[in-house]
C-alpha cells in the first residue's frame, strides 16, 4: 500500500445562487470529470463503517483533529467498479487510500463474514479486517448524493459540487436500488469541496470565493447519522 499523501480540503455550504455562480465560473476554465454523464453529474453511494460506541461520529462531533473512517463506495450504480476507501483527516488536510473490491466481497463484509479477509493480498482489506475484528467496526449507514466535479491541472485542484444528499438511516443494503432514502435537509443544500496539493492557484481561489461563505466542517456521514 502506498504511503498516504495528504491534500488540503476545504468545504463550503452554498445556496442555489452561489452554486450557479461557481459552476458558471468553473465551466470556463476547468475540465469536467470524465466519469460524469451528459449532464455533468455522477451518482455516489457510500456505505460507512462504525464501531459500537460510534467512534467515527463522536470524533467528528467533538472536533478531534486527527481521525479516520472507512467506507465502501459505488459510482453510478456500477457494480463492477466498487472501492473500499479509508479517509484520514488531520485538521484541514486529508488523505484517501483505496482498493477495489467485488460485489460478492462487499456482501460478505456487510453480513459479517470476514475471516476470508485474513488471506487477502490487499493491505487495506487486511487493515479493515483487523479493525472489524478488534474494534468491532461494522457497516452502519448508506449516504447517496449527486456530484459535479471540475479539475484544474495546475495545483492538482478538484472542485466538487454535491447535491441531493440523502441517507438510508440504518440501511446497509447498498446494492438495492430501491432502498428508501431520505433527504438530509428540508431545503436544498449544496456542498462545495475544494481539494488541492501544496497551493491553490489564484485563479481558482478567486472563482470559488463567495461573499459570507467560510470554510465549514461539514460531514455527510455525521449529518446522515444525526438526521437518523
Amino acid at each position: 500500500m502506498k504511503p498516504e499523501k495528504f491534500r488540503h480540503e476545504n468545504k463550503y455550504y452554498l445556496n442555489l445562487a452561489d452554486y450557479l455562480t461557481v459552476k458558471s465560473r468553473l465551466t470556463q476554465i476547468a475540465e469536467i470529470d470524465n466519469h460524469a454523464d451528459e449532464h455533468g453529474l455522477y451518482k455516489i453511494r457510500s456505505l460507512y463503517f462504525e464501531t459500537p460506541d460510534d467512534k467515527a461520529l463522536n470524533e467528528k462531533l467533538f472536533g478531534i483533529k486527527e481521525r479516520e473512517k472507512f467506507r465502501i463506495r459505488l459510482y453510478n450504480n456500477y457494480e463492477s467498479f466498487i472501492r473500499l476507501e479509508k479517509k484520514t483527516k488531520i485538521n484541514t488536510l486529508s488523505s484517501k487510500i483505496s482498493c477495489f473490491v467485488t460485489k460478492e466481497e462487499c456482501e460478505k463484509i456487510i453480513s459479517g463474514d470476514i475471516e476470508w479477509m485474513r488471506e487477502s493480498k490487499r493491505a487495506l482489506l487486511l487493515e479493515l479486517y483487523t479493525k472489524m475484528k478488534y474494534q468491532q467496526l461494522r457497516t452502519k449507514t448508506i449516504v447517496d448524493y449527486d456530484r459535479e466535479c471540475f479539475i484544474y491541472r495546475p495545483g492538482n485542484v478538484r472542485v466538487t459540487l454535491d447535491t441531493n444528499i440523502s441517507t438510508g438511516i440504518s440501511s446497509t443494503d447498498m446494492f438495492n436500488k430501491n432502498t428508501p432514502m431520505i433527504k438530509t435537509h428540508g431545503t436544498p443544500v449544496i456542498i462545495m469541496e475544494v481539494k488541492f496539493d501544496n497551493y491553490l492557484p489564484t485563479l481558482i481561489r478567486e472563482m470559488v470565493q463567495l461573499p459570507n461563505r467560510r470554510v465549514t466542517a461539514f460531514s455527510k456521514y455525521a449529518v446522515a447519522r444525526i438526521f437518523g
